[in-house]
């Protein structure tokens, strides 16, 4: 399975440059030209023009099954489908009849990041569209996302700016997982979150604070939100943090939230929150089985 290669990210995390987007959106041009855009078993689409505006969808089981989409992380500005999802997921989620899909989206610098939250829900609306020939449930669509994916994901989970210019309401999306995200609320962890990170987050955020406000999930919870949130969280300072206080802020507004602390500490902890969900065997897939049955069946 195509995210087996999830284990390599960690070097590329450390060391890639600002050159990633260009790279990889030629890649992926030379990749549809040929043919080799998605793993077996799976169909490759595009929701948009651009070349990293497409997505890979698995059928699920039965009549009209749930889709969990999945969006990748990498600091808003690498990372991709084909090798962020994690080993386990596609084969555990449609083992469980569910159809799944992983999306990529434009990148920082090349996009802004209101244009990677633009894009997730623009994927969502363009597979919405075409849900009676996948032979899916348009009412049943679950979003998941790790790292800054888990930020996408709580962004139009919450700011619904995103979802109305899509033509969307907000249950569009029957849920929202986000996986161990550390950028919720982002004046906050622009000021934590220590100097590893600051570039990323500079070249990502900038340096206005009301963008900054806007791009934050949790200062962006007031209703109307997605109808249910599940928040994991690995033995991370600023991802505790981060996560409990977006878990509070939906609470505050009447918003149905879970959150859930899991073993694993820094980087490691990190990457392994998106390797291992899936993976009978790791803590957290038990955890997102559970809600998910309660409230998708």
């Amino acid at each position: 399975m195509r995210g087996r290669l999830a284990l390599f990210l960690i070097p590329a995390l450390l060391t890639a440059g600002a050159a990633d987007a260009q790279t990889l959106r030629e890649r992926w041009r030379a990749r549809l030209a040929e043919g080799q855009q998605t793993a077996p078993g799976g169909q490759a689409m595009a929701y948009g023009k651009d070349a990293l505006q497409t997505l890979d969808f698995w059928p699920g089981k039965g009549t009209k099954p749930p889709l969990i989409l999945f969006v990748h992380g990498g600091g808003w500005k690498r990372g991709d489908k084909d090798n962020a999802t994690g080993a386990t997921k596609v084969d555990h989620y449609t083992g469980l009849g569910y159809a799944f899909a992983s999306i990529n989206y434009r990148l920082v610098p090349d996009a802004t990041v209101e244009q990677q939250a633009q894009d997730v829900a623009d994927a969502i609306a363009s597979l919405r569209g075409k849900a009676g020939a996948m032979g899916f449930d348009p009412d049943r669509i679950i979003l998941m996302g790790h790292s800054a994916g888990a930020h996408l994901v709580a962004l139009v989970g919450t700011d619904m700016r995103y979802f109305t210019k899509a033509g969307l309401q907000p249950d569009a999306v029957k849920g929202v997982i986000p996986l161990d995200g550390a950028a919720y609320d982002v004046p906050r962890q622009m000021q934590e979150g220590g100097r590893a990170m600051a570039g990323t987050y500079e070249q990502a955020f900038g340096a206005d604070p009301a963008r900054q406000k806007s791009l934050s999930p949790t200062l962006q919870a007031a209703k109307p939100n997605a109808p249910a949130f599940l928040i994991l969280h690995v033995d991370r300072t600023d991802g505790t943090a981060q996560s409990n206080a977006l878990a509070a802020a939906l609470k505050q507004a009447g918003t149905p939230v879970e959150v859930h602390a899991l073993e694993g500490r820094g980087l490691r902890g990190h990457m392994q929150i998106n390797r291992s969900m899936g993976d009978p065997a790791y803590p957290g897939t038990a955890i997102v089985d559970a809600w998910l049955k309660q409230l998708i069946g």
